[in-house]
């Protein structure tokens, strides 16, 4: 009797146990709203695989601890403000926005939902943030000092390219950055007493073949480009342009010279969204994006591609070549 007692009061328990823990509501997984401006569902690019890597190395399981809801805007503005609005309906817990015109639509679309921002222009002077020191309001993150370098690559390409006296600014005048970016490359040209010819596109269909021409006639020595949505998802089309034209390049990012540009000098792209996952990291922990000061890259890397210079019948200078981080061959 004694037995039979035991055994029922057994099963009771286990199924009490059971009971308990079906009831018990499972937890959370953490959102992380992504805004790529050139990206889609089938290429979402570099950049949030980097992001989606620091994650994990930082412990994180996809799917377990921590979810992306990713969004591209496949290189056009006029989809952002229907992405940024999605993702704040969703009530992400964290929103990864590198883009300037997405950045400053999440800053009118949520005062609650943190905001790590990946960024070219100075945050401040933008009004993005109060202060490098003390954001301010729900948006932290990085500061990549793109802007800041356009003398640096002026420089650099005065000594690869023999007496360059003209450089032509490959631009989507319909981007909120580059007509920032003119006016830099502009007041930099002007100490290097360089001469800059605006090469403008505009919108998602540039066209850029009508850019390289108006370069060509406009005899300028080497081209830069300024980074925006459009012209990066054309970075393939736009360096096989500017070879095919015999004109050196210069860009502000490592990926276009990958693509075949002769070189690039800024911040490490990847490196960047790396950093960004550990303020993701700090802000689900429960920090707050106010109390995070801004970073800003303290190292910058200098890529050259050697076979674009074999292509282009230029000799890269050994003291150059010296100072280059990464040379590809």
């Amino acid at each position: 009797m004694s037995k039979n007692v035991f055994r029922l009061a057994l099963c009771a328990m286990l199924f009490a146990l059971c009971v308990s823990a079906e009831a018990q509501p499972q937890a959370k997984i953490p959102r992380i709203g992504y805004i790529s401006g050139t990206g889609d569902s089938s290429n979402p690019g570099p950049y949030v695989e980097a992001l989606r890597q620091a994650l994990r190395d930082l412990g994180y399981v996809e799917g377990k601890n921590f979810v992306i809801e990713f969004r591209g805007a496949e290189g056009k503005v006029e989809p952002i403000p229907g992405i940024v609005a999605e993702l704040v309906q969703l009530k992400v817990d964290v929103l990864v926005v590198p883009i300037a015109s997405a950045i400053r639509a999440t800053k009118q679309a949520t005062k609650t939902i943190p905001i790590v921002m990946v960024t070219q222009v100075d945050p401040v002077a933008t009004g993005l943030v109060d202060s490098l020191a003390h954001p301010g309001g729900n948006i932290t993150g990085l500061a990549t000092l793109q802007r800041e370098l356009s003398g640096k690559r002026l420089e650099l390409l005065a000594e690869v390219v023999p007496g360059l006296a003209r450089v032509g600014v490959l631009r989507d005048a319909e981007g909120p950055v580059s007509s920032i970016g003119l006016k830099d490359y502009e007041a930099a040209a002007r100490t290097l007493k360089i001469r800059i010819q605006s090469l403008d596109v505009h919108g998602p269909n540039p066209d850029l073949a009508g850019a390289f021409r108006q370069a060509v006639k406009g005899r300028v020595n080497a081209v830069v480009t300024i980074t925006n949505n459009p012209l990066f998802r054309n970075s393939k089309r736009i360096t096989d342009l500017a070879l095919k034209n015999r004109l050196p390049s210069m860009y502000e990012g490592s990926t276009w010279v990958d693509a075949g540009g002769l070189m690039s000098y800024s911040a490490n792209d990847l490196e960047l969204f790396r950093r960004a996952a550990r303020y993701v990291d700090k802000i689900l922990k429960g920090a707050k994006p106010a109390d995070l000061p801004i970073e800003q890259p303290t190292k910058f890397e200098f890529v050259i591609n050697l076979k674009t210079a074999k292509a282009l019948n230029l000799t890269i200078p050994q003291s150059v070549l010296f100072r280059a981080d990464k040379v590809i061959k």
